[in-house]
């Protein structure tokens, strides 16, 4: 794979690649992609070492690792039970875990940072397919509001950063993501894993049938 990638080889060779929240669904994906397309200087910042909630613990992360490229993937993240739950946590942790990273970054010389967005960010009533045009027509679906503007915040943030200070941040919205290694945990797991483990069990019942689903 990796040798299909010569450009992104060259690119990736000595660069230094911070990925927080390494141990995640999403990360653990990027760092297996980042390792095929040549980079061989990743270094992941989990929680168990640093805590992005912290301002400290930011600043140490940058000097440790003195990256030039960073993917910030570290999140609070759950399904609708989880964010009724707790909205304060999902707003709080998300909001000061990537605030102040983005503005740390740019102080440091970082490079790019790259942040990726939640669809939960757009309006509750938002017209199907998703244009990034509709983005700012309304308020997010009230469940998962709290989360969705936080990560949200990160978008204002990078337009700021590289307007002001010509800081090369990247948001990314991306689709409903799921597959090997996500949370299949009924109490906190997201819509699509929750219902994919409904099915294996299932199956594994067998109850191959129910209500359509053969």
């Amino acid at each position: 794979m990796a040798n299909e990638w010569p450009a992104a080889n060259e690119f990736w060779r000595d660069k230094r690649v911070v990925v927080t929240g390494g141990a995640g669904f999403l990360s653990s994906h990027v760092v297996r992609a980042l390792a095929a397309h040549g980079a061989s200087h990743v270094s992941i910042v989990d929680r168990d070492r640093y805590d992005l909630r912290n301002l400290d613990s930011i600043r140490t992360a940058l000097a440790d690792h003195r990256p030039h490229v960073v993917f910030h993937l570290a999140a609070r993240v759950g399904g609708i039970c989880a964010n009724r739950e707790y909205p304060a946590d999902f707003f709080y942790d998300n909001l000061m875990m990537g605030i102040p990273l983005l503005h740390e970054s740019c102080k440091a010389g970082v490079e790019k940072l790259v942040a990726p967005g939640t669809v939960c960010a757009y309006p509750k009533f938002t017209p199907v397919p998703f244009c990034e045009e509709d983005l700012w027509n309304g308020y997010p679906e009230e469940t998962n509001a709290p989360y969705g503007l936080a990560k949200k915040m990160l978008l204002v943030q990078s337009q700021a950063y590289r307007e002001q200070y010509g800081f090369n941040s990247i948001f990314l919205l991306s689709v409903n993501l799921y597959g090997p290694g996500d949370n299949f945990d009924s109490s906190s797991s997201h819509f699509i894993p929750a219902l994919i483990k409904k099915c294996v069990e299932a199956q594994e019942r067998g109850q191959r049938q129910h209500r359509g689903l053969g």
